[in-house]
């Protein structure tokens, strides 16, 4: 087959892919509206639901009488196992989420491989390549983060990343396939650019991780709302911080590599170290600002809320690194946006 063959079967599986990605994000969707009517179930029926909502109008009760109860109840939560009472099999759904994200995942690096022999090279060569590379690592670091804790609940929230970016990618930022500019002619490309993704990988799980936060801190306190039930099936909120601060912190230490790698790389391409280039520049500001995130919390006792507002401050600006600077920013890095 020949290379306009190879790249139109790599666009088909990449539509493929999409198609079972939106089949597992109404999966995981559905699984949380089953956690919530669960909940309201158990609530009506006076089970381990509603107990969980007594202690949380106790605590807001004896906050103004005293502090004694208050502490019983915050330790009682934080004895939780961490899976947020949810120590039974997931349900239909979330199952058929899963499936389907593997599913999904086997389709897209099918499509990744075949646009990778067409180039003849490494596909993310330019924002077409590199989201659709982008999008793969961060639902493989997402699958593969559930051998180390159960956080099937971000299904919603990745799946949806990853259908909007590719969306964005195959409408916007397609491009036949094309030789490299001399100045990504490099092994630097290979090593520089896929840890930068699998990076954006981590700070995506940790952002998603952060709303959770916010979201369980919002709700725990106050009078239980139809809306936010499923929260009762999620880890506490300091929990939810703890992971997330962990995620981060993974992610963090891979942009650091990031970092130094492309300041070697334009070295040997272009003659030094750093040149306050705008895609330097906003590399360096993300890692600014996770590097004051994790000293913030580590060293200030920045943590629940004000933690994780930095957490997605740090993912806004990956964000409009990878798309607005991409494209509309002119430098030596523009070609990026090709």
């Amino acid at each position: 087959m020949n290379t306009t063959t190879l790249a139109t079967y790599s666009v088909v599986l990449t539509y493929s892919a999409m198609a079972v990605y939106v089949i597992a994000f109404i999966s995981f969707a559905l699984d949380m509206a089953k956690r919530a009517g669960d909940v309201g179930l158990e609530t009506s029926r006076g089970g381990p639901a509603a107990d969980r909502d007594d202690a949380s109008v106790a605590t807001v009760a004896t906050v103004q009488g005293g502090t004694v109860v208050l502490e019983r109840v915050q330790q009682k939560r934080a004895g939780d196992d961490g899976s947020g009472g949810r120590g039974q099999r997931g349900s239909k759904f979330e199952r058929v989420g899963m499936a389907m994200t593997i599913l999904a995942l086997v389709v897209h690096i099918g499509a990744i491989v075949l646009r990778g022999i067409a180039a003849d090279r490494v596909p993310w060569g330019n924002m077409f390549e590199f989201s659709l590379t982008g999008t793969g690592l961060i639902i493989a670091v997402f699958l593969l983060v559930q051998f180390w804790q159960d956080l099937k609940f971000l299904g919603v929230f990745i799946t949806g990343l990853a259908i909007i970016l590719l969306g964005i990618a195959t409408v916007n930022y397609y491009v036949p396939v094309r030789p490299l500019v001399p100045a990504l002619e490099s092994y630097w490309l290979v090593i520089h650019v896929f840890v930068a993704i699998a990076g954006t990988g981590f700070f995506a799980l940790g952002a998603g991780l952060a709303v959770s936060q916010l979201v369980q801190t919002y709700r725990q306190g106050r009078p239980v709302s139809r809306r936010l039930r499923f929260m009762e099936t999620l880890p506490d909120a300091d929990r939810l911080e703890v992971l997330s601060y962990r995620v981060i912190l993974v992610g963090f230490v891979l942009w650091t590599f990031t970092l130094i790698a492309g300041a070697i790389w334009a070295e040997r391409a272009w003659g030094r170290y750093w040149g306050w280039d705008t895609k330097e520049v906003w590399t360096f500001i993300i890692w600014t600002l996770y590097a004051g995130y994790i000293h913030a919390r580590a060293t200030r006792g920045w943590r629940g809320a004000r933690s994780s507002w930095l957490a997605l401050i740090g993912f806004a600006a990956v964000m409009f690194n990878f798309s607005v600077v991409n494209v509309f920013f002119k430098g030596l890095h523009s070609y990026s946006g090709l």
